[in-house]
């Protein structure tokens, strides 16, 4: 779902990452406020003036979204279930769950805790509006505090339709998996409700640009497919753990992986491992000990003069390897320290010595999932 991504900082042992798609969406919230909104809420004040509230409207979205998906995680802590941290994206900003919930009622609670964060915001932010005038607040910071009011109440009720994966679709979920004890279910009914709503916001993305709103309505159609797409993403991925659980890595890893010995000559690298193989990255070995990790690629940035001179390991970086990982783990557990990571490519490590590699085609190769959960080709 993600592309590069940098942090911003820890709340209470989560992880806030920021996507540089949300600078986009940053961007197009400040010019739309500046143009827009702040003038019709405070009429008569300069352009400079506007988009100050332009600036302070776009961090007080970040800080609400912010709140919004810490309240998921908090809630998700404390039934026991792994949050890998808070991301914040184009389309607003998802607490990144390892797994499913452990039952309904920890979905429950853990779908509902946003919209009513959101719901106590917009309540607060509103009583703060109707003080502004007691306070001696000035125009701007009372119409930025109105815009927040707003904001929060949109964010609460959009997020209460019951669309999987929205947290409406996900309170809906719980319920019709507490009442039927099918989880498969109620994802599938979940999914296709949602995956409906997705059609109808194109619809009125459709409808306002035909009414003269082009921006608006690109706005509702990229919104729509979207959450049509994250739908049947979700229950693929659901799918797609059940496949792995259980399945030992050591059954889909590459027992015998192609190593660097560590006194390899950089001209030895760029003409024995630069072709031919799947990926570039290889790791780097003294006898069966992983010492580090080597792009195949790399001779090319150094000065071919100093290819015979050089050994890989002068160059050698740290490795995809997560510790928690043994021949023994799941599958399951090695998808998940994938999608932490950000990696196609793990070094399964015991004590030390490299056992082998596990790579997301391995994991491609044993589940065969369409999104509807027939027996196709899976393919993330």
């Amino acid at each position: 779902m993600f592309g590069k991504r940098i942090k911003l900082f820890r709340l209470l042992g989560f992880e806030v990452r920021i996507d540089l798609s949300w600078l986009f969406l940053g961007l197009l919230v400040a010019w739309s406020l500046a143009h827009g909104l702040f003038p019709f809420f405070v009429p008569d004040l300069t352009l400079a003036q506007y988009w100050t509230m332009a600036v302070a409207g776009v961090i007080g979205l970040l800080v609400s979204i912010v709140l919004h998906e810490f309240c998921h995680s908090i809630v998700a802590r404390r039934y026991g279930m792994p949050i890998d941290g808070i991301t914040l994206f184009i389309f607003g900003g998802v607490a990144e769950m390892e797994d499913e919930p452990p039952s309904a009622k920890a979905e429950f609670m853990m779908a509902a805790a946003g919209p009513i964060a959101s719901a106590v915001l917009a309540w607060g932010f509103f009583q703060l509006s109707a003080l502004s005038g007691a306070l001696g607040l000035p125009p701007t910071v009372a119409g930025v505090i109105l815009y927040l009011a707003y904001l929060n109440l949109l964010l609460a009720v959009f997020n209460v339709i019951p669309a999987f994966p929205l947290d409406g679709g996900r309170i809906l979920r719980s319920i019709l998996w507490g009442v039927r004890k099918d989880l498969d279910w109620a994802t599938r009914i979940a999914v296709q409700i949602g995956a409906g709503f997705g059609w109808v916001l194109v619809v009125l993305g459709i409808w306002a640009i035909l009414s003269g709103n082009p921006v608006g309505g690109v706005w509702w159609i990229l919104i729509g497919l979207f959450l049509r797409m994250a739908a049947h993403g979700s229950y693929r991925q659901m799918k797609v753990r059940e496949r792995l659980k259980g399945v030992p890595v050591q059954s889909l890893m590459d027992r015998y992986p192609v190593r660097v010995p560590a006194d390899t000559s950089l001209s030895d690298l760029a003409n024995r491992f630069s072709q031919g193989y799947p990926h570039t990255m290889f790791p780097v070995v003294e006898e069966d000990r992983l010492v580090g990790c080597i792009d195949a690629n790399l001779p090319k940035r150094v000065p071919r003069a100093e290819w015979n001179e050089r050994t890989v390991m002068d160059y050698a970086h740290g490795c995809p390897v997560e510790e928690s990982l043994t021949p023994d783990s799941d599958a399951e557990s090695a998808l998940s320290a994938m999608s932490r990571r950000g990696d196609q490519l793990l070094m399964i490590v015991e004590h030390g010595i490299l056992r082998g590699t596990l790579s997301l085609a391995d994991l491609r190769r044993r589940v065969t999932l369409d999104s509807d959960g027939n027996e196709q080709h899976w393919r993330a």
